[in-house]
């Protein structure tokens, strides 16, 4: 059969590779075009356009991009009509996404959408037209199947995180050599992940590094976004005990005795590879105040959103201070508080359903297709 798959950023790539290796499990002879990056074109099949030519962030940075939008949006339909395929694949990206699906289904293609956007937290009137032009959704967090079911009755298969297989399916990282390489002494590393983007580093690397001088015995290390040049980051290494290492981040936390990290994808990793940690937030006072009064959630961190329970403290806006991140620094490197926040990143574990899920939605989708064909 013939799949058509659209992943518009990193994070859609590395899930998209694992969903193609599972298709081409359950169908060998399959057909593949897709909208990705770097690792979906190693796992086979065709690149249409790189996923680096279509991230634009924030209104502003859309408005201006808003031909080159419109044109990617033209490519993809016309490229969609030209290979005929027997269903869609959408990974996360909504804005994009959502736009070609409603096209696609008036047509009469197969809908398929892996990771939903995330319309729990905001935009819960895109459940209108998910229902409208979704034919399966996928989703990977627990509470996700709740609210699609019991919230909204549009039914929905939960097929457990694929990031556990990201992690899980690694070569292992050898500590020492790791070290070597990167210029890293036998002190304990504390992780430091301040996020992917410039406005973000810039203000949650400063409150980061606030803390160094506090702790002698460790040293500190800044994950660095593979989207940033070094340039941007030797403004930071100026403090003492801070290196710097880009775009290994996994490698990173799998050596790491402890991290601050900023909110986002990067709190649910560092749970998984089992490092005690601090998440910080801090935004602009306008753009705090618009997503407190738009955004309805409990909590900011994926692991405390999953477990409906406060299992890592979150540090949000004022109280992402120096005095307070020193304190909870020291609450997570304790041997005792680290025994009941490493039983509570098993649980978590169990909640995202195990190993399997992207070899699982491959299995569901071809099946899918198959019955559909």
């Amino acid at each position: 059969m013939k799949y058509y798959i659209i992943a518009g950023e990193a994070s859609g790539d590395l899930h998209g590779s694992n969903l193609m290796k599972g298709i081409y499990k359950e169908d060998p002879q399959a057909e593949i075009r897709f909208w990705g990056g770097d690792l979906m074109q190693d796992a086979g099949g065709t690149l249409v356009k790189h996923y680096r030519d279509l991230s634009f962030m924030g209104f502003l940075e859309v408005v201006l991009n808003l031909k080159t939008i419109l044109n990617n949006i033209k490519i993809c339909k016309d490229d969609i009509l030209e290979f005929k395929p027997d269903g869609i694949i959408f990974i996360d990206y909504p804005g994009f996404n959502m736009r070609i699906a409603k096209w696609a289904k008036k047509l009469g293609m197969g809908t398929y959408y892996y990771i939903s956007p995330q319309i729990w937290a905001w935009k819960e009137n895109r459940i209108a037209a998910i229902k409208r032009d979704v034919d399966k959704m996928y989703v990977i967090l627990p509470f996700e199947k709740d609210f699609y079911e019991n919230k909204h009755n549009f039914p929905v298969e939960f097929v457990g995180h694929p990031l556990i297989d990201a992690i899980n399916n690694r070569p292992k990282t050898d500590a020492a050599q790791f070290k070597k390489e990167h210029n890293l002494d036998d002190k304990p590393i504390i992780a430091l992940l301040p996020g992917s983007r410039k406005q973000e580093i810039e203000k949650m690397l400063s409150e980061m590094l606030s803390v160094t001088g506090y702790f002698p015995d460790y040293q500190f290390v800044i994950a660095g976004a593979p989207s940033q040049e070094f340039s941007f980051y030797e403004q930071f290494l100026t403090v003492n005990q801070v290196h710097f290492i880009s775009n290994k981040t996994y490698d990173l936390l799998s050596v790491s005795t402890a991290a601050l990290v900023t909110s986002g994808t990067a709190t649910l990793e560092t749970a998984l590879f089992k490092v005690p940690e601090v998440v910080l937030y801090k935004g602009s006072w306008i753009s705090y105040q618009i997503a407190k009064r738009v955004v309805t959630l409990k909590y900011i961190s994926l692991v405390n959103l999953i477990m409906d329970s406060e299992v890592v403290t979150e540090l949000i806006q004022e109280d992402c201070n120096a005095k307070k991140i020193k304190l909870e620094l020291e609450k997570i490197l304790n041997p005792d508080h680290q025994k009941i926040l490493l039983a509570n990143y098993d649980s978590l574990e169990n909640k995202l359903g195990g190993a399997g899920a992207s070899d699982k939605t491959a299995r569901l989708i071809v099946t899918n297709m198959l019955s559909n064909h």
